[in-house]
């Protein structure tokens, strides 16, 4: 039997995370959890700002973060589609691997932002995700973005889309 691990999402809004998260959660018959899911039925119409998801994403977090450990621990990847953007999000994302002691592969999308904005235009236009970011909300969000780095002591592997 293969050493489960936990797969993270790193990249900007609309760079293609939730589609490898998809691809990597179905190649290794895996679990996905994607947060924009949780957030959309857990807290319908209750998203209005950033602040809004940054509270309520952190709430969750709460509840989730010890049943990915315990999956983990029964012997089940787990396929986190969260945003492990900011050093802060990576290290409580690498925290739960090191809790279920086991490995993690942070997956980096690396796309530019005219090709994401372009992306975040089309997916809005098709009404195909849970939640429609605007130009300022892209240029906000955009803004607390930083890559990983493998001064965090993650392993990373490097998309690009």
């Amino acid at each position: 039997m293969t050493k489960p691990v936990l797969h993270l999402m790193s990249g900007k809004i609309a760079s293609g995370k939730s589609t490898l998260a998809k691809s990597l959660a179905a190649e290794r018959s895996a679990i996905l959890l994607s947060e924009d899911h949780w957030l959309s039925r857990l807290y319908p119409d209750q998203i209005k700002s950033v602040t809004d998801y940054v509270r309520l994403a952190r709430q969750m977090r709460e509840v989730l973060g010890p049943l990915v450990i315990d999956v983990l621990k029964a012997g089940v990847t787990v396929v986190l589609d969260f945003p492990a953007n900011t050093p802060q999000d990576r290290q409580w994302l690498r925290d739960l691997a090191d809790a279920a002691e086991v490995s993690h592969c942070v997956h980096y999308i690396e796309v530019d932002d005219d090709t994401c904005r372009d992306r975040l235009h089309l997916r809005n236009n098709r009404a195909e995700h849970e939640f429609a970011a605007t130009d300022a909300e892209f240029d906000l969000i955009t803004s607390y973005f930083r890559a990983p780095d493998e001064g965090e002591g993650l392993q990373i592997e490097v998309h690009r889309l």
